[in-house]
């Protein structure tokens, strides 16, 4: 090895990106920064806790739903207990509302400037299975006055009005990708050196591509157009990926190019993903890096909120994919 290769840079960290990034958006504050240090401290708790689950008994069920009606799993809790933690003890946030959650979660921090909605660990169905799972997350600015206690409307101000969202994914390696409105980009976890490292400054979804992604168990109850559509998609040969964690399979379709599809089914009349800490923060990054996101009928940022647990349908992806679906009337 030449010796000039022993002392190569490690790279832009997180937190310098954070910092030199602070110009570039609006609402350019330290707390905003600090806000997003401390969801990255909680992730690299929550990697730590993934990665020897099968050693400390925190895998399965934890023998109880959450408000979806879903049965939690441990992880699932762990996942949760320690972003509220963290954001709280933080001080920039001063309500969260959290999928394992029914109602708004208030941190005492009533001088914070901002709120916070989050899937703590999305496709916890994997989790006993070893399958990637990861954490969706979204950020805005409260509309609230600040010293008083967070409402609702601080959480329904629409998806148009996201300062920041990402997600983690947790898998061969960790990765964390991030939007504050200006592009996206992945950091890649260095367990050696504990720091998210810049490994993709500018993510950008390829306009096209060969992956379809939906559970194709489904399919008889999916709408005819829908239907239709995936039947061309097998018709002219392309590829179906589901794996059944929506941040593992819009991960692998940003960077391949790919659409995903979780249509509304007779039994899920209003699709089954929730739009505030799903939809939205997955809409904004797709669309900062050059893809689009739709109900079946308008654009998923358009969707007006009306309540904490609201559900959707999502079509994402590829936009010329998306494109394709543009006048057809998904859910009739």
């Amino acid at each position: 090895m030449a010796l000039a290769n022993l002392a190569l840079p490690v790279g832009i960290t997180l937190d310098r990106y954070i910092m030199q990034r602070q110009t570039a958006f609006p609402y350019a504050t330290g707390e905003l920064s600090q806000l997003l240090r401390d969801m990255a401290l909680a992730s690299k708790i929550i990697n730590r806790e993934i990665n020897r689950a099968g050693l400390m008994d925190i895998t399965g069920s934890a023998g109880s739903d959450n408000v979806q009606g879903e049965t939690q799993q441990k992880l699932d809790v762990v996942a949760n207990i320690r972003f509220i933690r963290a954001l709280k003890n933080g001080g920039e946030v001063c309500a969260i509302i959290s999928e394992e959650d029914e109602d708004i979660i208030h941190t005492g921090n009533v001088n914070a400037k901002y709120v916070v909605a989050i899937d703590p660990l999305d496709g916890s169905s994997n989790i006993d299975v070893n399958v990637s799972i990861g954490t969706i997350f979204s950020i805005y600015r409260r509309v609230t006055p600040v010293g008083s206690k967070a409402t609702l409307a601080d959480f329904l101000q629409g998806g148009d009005q996201q300062v920041a969202a990402g997600y983690i994914l947790y898998g061969s390696s960790t990765i964390l990708v991030l939007t504050t409105g200006e592009g996206v980009s992945g950091f890649t976890y260095d367990t050696s050196l504990g720091e998210y490292i810049l490994s993709q400054p500018s993510l950008k979804q390829p306009p096209t591509g060969q992956i379809f992604s939906c559970n194709d168990g489904n399919v008889a109850d999916y709408p005819a157009p829908v239907q239709t559509y995936l039947q061309r998609c097998k018709q002219q040969r392309m590829t179906g990926r589901y794996i059944g964690s929506l941040v593992a399979d819009f991960h692998r379709n940003l960077i391949k190019g790919g659409i995903y599809l979780y249509p509304p089914t007779a039994r899920s009349p209003q699709g089954k993903l929730r739009l505030l800490y799903e939809c939205y923060p997955m809409a904004f990054i797709a669309e900062q890096a050059g893809g689009r996101a739709c109900d079946g009928e308008q654009r998923i940022l358009d969707v007006a909120p009306t309540s904490l647990h609201q559900r959707s349908p999502l079509f994402i992806g590829s936009s010329n994919m998306i494109d394709q679906l543009n006048g057809m009337s998904l859910n009739g």
